[in-house]
């Protein structure tokens, strides 16, 4: 028969394990959620690397909407100046750059030889495929948020967490624009 002394110490290393097995859990939740949102940093990185080229391709065709490329060049170089964790504010300029994205892709119906430069049909492919990618990155980053918030809502691990200081993350919320539903005309 075991002594008391030794299943003390199972017990103790038993403990011991549950707490870090919980611990690193809660680790690999944020680290997941940090990587899921810079997947959304890349997808805008790559937006960002397209921009000019679109701008230039549809400057020489549409010249009197000079101000609606100069917003387009103007939002790009907002989010770029934007600090890093700064997520609130890099979302609503990155929305403001979807929107008047939209804008010029609108264009080509107004200039059929834009509708049919090549250049401009690729820019305008890779960036709504570029545009898709933001998307599913935004989903992916609020599912991860989701399964962290989890962690640190539930026992035992939320005592495990607020021992650690670890902090809830927000989600993702659709701007107020994206949330009306589209004006149909007949």
């Amino acid at each position: 028969m075991p002594s008391l002394t030794w299943i003390i110490l199972i017990i103790v290393i038993l403990l011991i394990g549950i707490y870090i097995a919980i611990y690193n859990g809660l680790q690999k939740a944020k680290v997941y959620t940090d990587e899921s949102w810079s997947q959304i940093d890349v997808q805008l990185k790559r937006r960002n690397d397209l921009i000019p080229n679109l701008v230039e391709t549809t400057k020489g065709y549409a010249k009197h909407e000079k101000e609606t490329l100069e917003n387009v060049v103007e939002l790009r170089n907002q989010l770029t100046n934007i600090p890093q964790d700064d997520r609130a504010q890099t979302l609503k300029v990155s929305n403001q750059i979807s929107d008047a994205l939209k804008s010029i892709f609108a264009l080509q119906e107004n200039y059929p030889d834009l509708k049919a430069n090549q250049n401009f049909l690729k820019l305008q492919e890779e960036l709504t495929n570029t545009e898709n990618k933001i998307a599913y990155s935004r989903q992916l980053y609020n599912s991860s948020a989701a399964l962290y918030d989890q962690k640190l809502l539930t026992f035992p691990s939320n005592i495990i967490a607020s021992i650690h200081g670890f902090k809830k993350v927000d989600y993702l919320q659709a701007s107020e624009a994206e949330k009306e539903a589209p004006k149909v005309k007949f």
